[in-house]
């Protein structure tokens, strides 16, 4: 099987700071680089999904036109850009998840499988994106670190490492913190659930 090595970090890093610093040639060199991995964080988002309103292609084509427009991030290296478009990716799939409740006044919410943040699954239905952004909020009111690291993880699919470097801390406190966040997360969207 013949695939292509991934371009350095290094690479990227490079790319970023020369497309903010106005090199249009430098994002016609990047979007290549990066569109593998931007298409791999929209299949993740989208295989969370169970109505399927938005496919992983037009999740990146959408994405990347609101990237385009950030050119006045400090972009401070490849993990960095993958986290922003993570979030713009889930900003996205939650306008997407609003105006389907707006038309439908309530049903055909988003839904996600817990079991994709990690927690136990054991007779855990999935829940809706809005229902995982709110207590996503809440977790931000309460701790914006552990919230950033959700994000980081859950939505861009980074590593603790890249996590790490991208929130200044140590591979072992993202760890930690991860694990906190997560069974606070859970508690969140299965707190109001009856007992079986």
């Amino acid at each position: 099987m013949n695939e292509r090595a991934p371009e350095p970090s290094a690479d990227i890093t490079l790319l970023l700071r020369e497309w903010r610093a106005g090199g249009r040639d430098a994002l016609d060199r990047l979007v290549p680089l990066v569109y593998d991995e931007l298409h791999a964080i929209a299949s993740r988002h989208m295989a969370r999904e169970r109505t399927g309103s938005v496919q992983p292609t037009s999740l990146v084509n959408e994405a990347y036109l609101k990237l385009v427009d950030q050119r006045r991030v400090e972009w401070q290296n490849r993990a960095h850009f993958f986290a922003i478009a993570a979030q713009v990716m889930r900003r996205i799939l939650l306008d997407h998840a609003r105006r389907r409740l707006r038309g439908k006044r309530g049903g055909g919410a988003v839904r996600v499988e817990l079991t994709e943040i990690g927690v136990p699954d054991a007779g855990v239905d999935p829940v809706d994106v809005l229902a995982i952004d709110r207590a996503l909020s809440e977790l931000q009111r309460l701790d914006p670190d552990q919230a950033r690291i959700v994000e980081l993880r859950f939505f861009g699919g980074l590593t603790v490492e890249e996590t790490a470097a991208v929130v200044g801390s140590s591979a072992a406190t993202v760890k930690r913190e991860w694990a906190v966040a997560k069974a606070w997360l859970y508690r969140s969207l299965t707190a109001s659930r009856p007992e079986p």
